[in-house]
């Protein structure tokens, strides 16, 4: 069994907690917000003490921490912790500034931090890609991943977002970079705000389509909306040299009403909170492995710096109207 902290009872905070203090490995002891009020009502629906952060980070029967703090501390928070000797599990991305982030290295470098892009744990596209690694359709050429929100956020949410690339955009990178298996060398990206005027006015864009390459030629195409429609539109599309494979969208049902004008399924799942349940508690699974000794980080301070690599070169991208060689 082992103690950890949680930092942040936000939204994302609040799922990770629940799902360490449900988790047989671990127990979570204490809870890390400035709002007080948040920290309390988190710590007494978990069990969890509140505490501050040099408590949790003092305290040496906490091996690990998780940070699902606000973005800006991301990178701070981490070294701080790794610097106490705890193991890390930190909320995407690992910061907003590519050159704040590269100068993290030598701290972070071959630490034991998990950087939480949680997509990579979804049961249906960990099952993408063992077909794509088993050779079931011969040598990967090209993927297309559409993410598309239900709905766009708040304004208020848009501006300290850092961006549509590094915000949203960011899971395709990291996911991109996963199924590629091998560095992108150029990245081109068209925008638009097509959804919200007031996004615009914001000074982002809600509209993109993104294509990567790599040097040996493979392509990925990453199209993201901030509005669908019709749902949380989660797609990819993975091409060989002998097929295709698919992991579609998943539905609030397998219930589908056929009749004379053809048939209706139920609805996609409408929220990414739902979409991913599964991913988020196989990404506790993999941090209490981590905790155990069991296995390396999965996703790695690295991996947080290449995504956010190709997030700052797809903004580039779109400012200069070219592509982006890396």
């Amino acid at each position: 069994m082992h103690d950890i902290a949680i930092l942040g009872a936000g939204r994302i905070g609040r799922i990770h907690a629940t799902n360490a203090a449900r988790h047989p490995g671990l127990r979570l002891k204490y809870i890390v917000d400035p709002v007080a009020t948040a920290a309390a009502a988190l710590a007494s629906e978990t069990g969890a003490q509140v505490a501050d952060l040099e408590t949790a980070l003092a305290d040496p029967s906490v091996a690990g921490v998780i940070i699902a703090s606000s973005t800006d501390t991301h990178l701070d928070y981490s070294c701080r912790a790794v610097a106490a000797g705890k193991a890390v599990f930190c909320e995407k991305p690992i910061d907003q500034d590519l050159e704040r982030a590269r100068s993290a290295s030598a701290s972070l470098a071959g630490a034991r931090l998990f950087l939480g892009f949680n997509r990579r744990f979804d049961p249906h596209f960990q099952a993408l890609k063992a077909r794509l690694d088993s050779g079931a359709v011969g040598a990967l050429e090209t993927v297309q991943i559409t993410s598309h929100d239900p709905a766009p956020p708040p304004v208020s949410y848009i501006k300290v977002s850092g961006g549509i690339f590094k915000d949203m955009s960011i899971h395709d990178f990291d996911m991109a970079r996963w199924l590629l298996s091998e560095p992108v060398t150029q990245v081109y990206a068209a925008a638009s705000c097509l959804v919200d005027p007031a996004i615009g006015e914001a000074g982002d864009v809600d509209t993109a389509k993104i294509l990567l390459r790599t040097g040996s030629g493979k392509l990925c195409v990453i199209s993201n909306s901030r509005r669908s429609g019709y749902g949380y539109d989660q797609r990819i599309e993975a091409f060989g040299s002998k097929g295709m494979v698919k992991a579609d969208n998943v539905l609030e049902s397998t219930v589908s009403v056929w009749g004379a004008e053809g048939a209706a399924t139920d609805r996609l799942q409408n929220f990414f909170l739902d979409r991913y349940a599964a991913a988020y508690r196989l990404e506790m699974d993999h941090f209490a492995d981590i905790l155990s000794g069991k296995v390396s980080p999965a996703i790695t301070y690295a991996d947080g710096v290449g995504a956010l690599e190709l997030a700052e070169a797809a903004a580039q991208s779109v400012r200069a109207g070219q592509v982006v060689t890396l």
